[in-house]
């Protein structure tokens, strides 16, 4: 599985359209890339074609290995299903393909078009396929063109029924037609749920974004598109104006209230004071939640299902559930973003270090685009099996905590406690520190041994986010732990992040001691990663309203100037 939720892409484009450079975007993340050449080299009659063919081999990078199938266009079906799960393969261009088999007659290559789009869906490795797009040209004027364009007009129809995502390029710019569709599980009610929203870009709708209620999208798995973005340690983020937080720090202890003041909450409104570059800061007024999904395989989800965590991620994408029954209540969208699923760390890495790079852009951009849309306030929301346990695994790499008080109790369905799956949880998750004992404990290395697809992500928008000065909410252990790796790329991301309740969850205890992030309520709601912070969003907007509009004491007036907004 591929962090941007589709493992096959169909590239389509006409002539000089900038078809072939997209797809090595698509590609240019890869250690390693296997690029497959249809095209014949010709004759030595045409000198024209000769030096395309070699323009084409001299600027593929060293590492690509490539396969130029000639007269053996058969061969591409075989290569597919062969292909391993760790490849990525580059097919330029299905049009070549077509051609190569025009000789044999419709019915031969309807045969051989079927045969490749059945080894497309069975392709394990990250595969892109590049094709002539013959649908928008004027119909040919010999018999051998119109043949061609047939041909291959129902190749790539084919091609891009298996693909799970398809992009045009015009003139350089690309436009995605298809993007993967989740499968959540079907709901446990015997009445039939209503079907969600449809996916994509433009999931939202204008019906949705005029409503007063939640927007929910039940994904939005932007293409791995690449943007010159290197995440590596050391960057340099901003960090919240500390100026602005003293100033709001200071005028909250002249307010014109009969106690105490804000007391616990007076860390928030310094918070957001500093994180909006203003003394007088202003409520959250647009609210996003990022539901992450991403199982783990092995001892880590002991107790756990992937069947219930996609019930949640579906409770929560129709208004029910704790999540989103709260983010509706809010006012606040709701973003289910699919993360790969991690293998068992017990024996193995949880991903490669391809996928860990892919996790960490995919979640920056997602950081950009909720920002580049008005969201003033991240909540950080997770669900998945196993996904508890490998937080605790990080955390402890991370802090050199004792692994077995990281992890809390496995809750049964009925309340009980699962000791059982604890236990088996906890031998999972001292094998894995002892597998990865003398390994780098970087941030990459953590995430590709222990973390898994989730908290991969989740540190990318963290990232993401303190790179464009946008507040998150963190309030479960894989959010935390997300935290903790952040630091080691770029430490200013946790200045950017409140805790506003710690659940009681050891693990997010622990990581927010170590992050500097107290903890602003201390309700020890235990409703899941994400619902504790939309519960306590009613108060931490309640101080912020307060903050904004009581005025100082009238024997303070005096004092000094009113710090302006």
């Amino acid at each position: 599985m591929v962090v941007d939720g589709w493992n096959a892409a169909l590239v389509l484009g006409g002539i000089r359209s900038g078809k072939s450079a997209f797809a090595e975007t698509l590609v240019s993340g890869a250690p390693a890339v296997r690029y497959v050449a249809t095209a014949s080299p010709g004759g030595g009659d045409d000198a024209e074609w000769a030096a395309r063919i070699e323009a084409h081999r001299s600027h593929r990078p060293d590492s690509w290995m490539t396969e130029e199938l000639g007269a053996e266009p058969q061969r591409l079906a075989t290569l597919l299903t062969e292909a391993k799960p760790d490849e990525t393969v580059l097919v330029d261009d299905l049009g070549g393909w077509v051609t190569a088999q025009l000789d044999g007659g419709t019915d031969a290559l309807a045969e051989a078009v079927a045969g490749l789009a059945d080894a497309v869906r069975l392709c394990a490795a990250r595969l892109v396929i590049v094709s002539p797009e013959v649908g928008l040209s004027v119909v040919p004027a010999t018999v051998l063109g119109r043949a061609f364009a047939d041909e291959l007009g129902l190749a790539n129809r084919a091609v891009a029924e298996a693909c799970d995502a398809v992009v045009l390029v015009v003139a350089g710019q690309p436009t995605w037609l298809k993007t993967p569709r989740p499968t959540p599980a079907p709901p446990p009610a015997p009445t039939p749920a209503p079907e969600p929203a449809s996916t994509g870009p433009t999931s939202a709708g204008s019906e949705a974004s005029a409503s007063t209620t939640a927007l929910h999208e039940p994904t939005l798995t932007l293409p791995a598109i690449s943007t010159g973005l290197v995440i590596q340690p050391g960057m340099d983020l901003p960090m919240p104006d500390e100026a602005s937080a003293n100033l709001a720090g200071a005028r909250l202890r002249g307010l014109d209230v009969a106690g105490g003041g804000l007391g616990g909450l007076s860390g928030v409104v310094e918070f957001a004071a500093g994180t909006q570059r203003r003394a007088v800061p202003t409520p959250w007024t647009s609210v996003r939640v990022l539901l992450v999904h991403g199982d783990h395989a092995g001892g880590v989800s002991a107790g756990d299902s992937a069947e219930e965590a996609a019930r949640r991620a579906r409770q929560a994408v129709e208004d029910e559930g704790p999540l989103g029954i709260l983010a509706a209540e809010a006012g606040a969208s709701l973003q289910l973003v699919r993360a790969p699923a991690g293998r068992p760390i017990e024996t193995e890495d949880a991903l490669t270090a391809m996928e860990v790079d892919q996790a960490l852009g995919y979640g920056w951009r997602l950081a950009e685009e909720a920002t580049d849309s008005g969201v003033d306030l991240l909540v950080i929301a997770a669900c998945g099996a196993g996904a508890g346990a490998a937080a605790a695994a990080v955390t402890s790499a991370v802090t050199g905590a004792e692994p077995v008080a990281m992890l809390a109790r496995a809750d049964a369905p009925d309340g009980r406690y699962d000791d059982a799956a604890w236990m088996v949880r906890c031998a999972a998750v001292r094998d894995a520190m002892h597998r990865t004992r003398a390994r780098p404990r970087g941030a990459r290395d953590l995430l590709a041994a222990l973390g898994g697809g989730d908290i991969a992500v989740v540190t990318g928008v963290l990232l993401g986010a303190a790179s464009r000065r946008t507040p998150v909410l963190l309030d479960g252990p894989v959010g935390v732990a997300a935290g903790l790796v952040s630091r080691d790329i770029g430490g200013q991301a946790r200045h950017w992040c409140l805790v506003p309740d710690h659940g009681g969850h050891p693990t997010v205890k622990h990581a927010a001691d170590v992050l500097g992030l107290a903890s602003a309520l201390d309700l020890r709601l235990g409703l899941g990663e994400g619902a504790t912070a939309l519960a306590a969003l009613p108060v931490l907007r309640s101080a912020l309203i307060l903050a904004a509009n009581v005025a100082r004491h009238p024997a303070l007036a005096g004092d000094a100037d009113e710090p302006r907004a």
